[in-house]
Formats: C-alpha cells, structure tokens, sequence
C-alpha cells in the first residue's frame, strides 16, 4: 500500500465510522497522544509497540487528508531535500545541519 492509498483508507474509515473529521486541533491532540501510547508501550518493551505505530500513522494519514495534503507527494519531496543535505558531528556527537554547504 502506497501513502497516498492509504490516507484514502484511513479517511474512509473515519468518515464510516463517525469520528471526527472537522476539527483539527483535536485531531493533534489525538496523534499526540497516540505518539505517547507507542512511545510508553516501547519504553516498557511491550508487543503492542507496533500496533501504537500503527495508530500514530493512521492519525497521522487521516490528518493529512482532513488539511488537504498530499502526504505522499510531501514525504517523497522532504526525502529528495534530506538527501541533497550535508551534516557535520559537533564535539558533543549532536548531527547538525552545515549551513555552509546544504540548502537556505
């Protein structure tokens, strides 16, 4: 399945089911606390790690859709921009970004 097949599955679903599908700050509020639930569920090595990730995506997709983006056409933009950019290791071992050799 591509992103794009499925933020149209994970739309769907909402818009069957009756969830919400207009106000997108709850929205964040409700990715944010899926994002908690993976994080805890890694944190105490729990099985159900990948199924919290899954939860984060599916919010995540279903977001894109609610705000119009083409999350697909968005991730494969922001891979090509990552790719393109040169990072240096400051003394403390932190990757940052050089400025001096990567995009404005």
């Amino acid at each position: 399945m591509d992103i794009r097949s499925g933020q149209k599955l994970a739309w769907e679903n909402k818009v069957a089911k009756g969830f919400n599908t207009t106000d997108v700050a709850l929205e964040f509020g409700l990715l944010y606390g899926e994002v908690a639930e993976a994080f805890d569920a890694w944190r105490r090595g729990r099985a159900e790690l990948g199924e919290e990730l899954a939860d984060v995506t599916i919010y995540l997709l279903s977001l894109a859709q609610m705000t119009g983006v083409d999350l697909q056409g968005e991730v494969e933009a922001k891979i090509a921009k990552n790719a393109s950019r040169v990072y240096r290791r400051l003394p403390n071992g932190t990757m940052v970004k050089d400025r001096a050799r990567t995009d404005p």
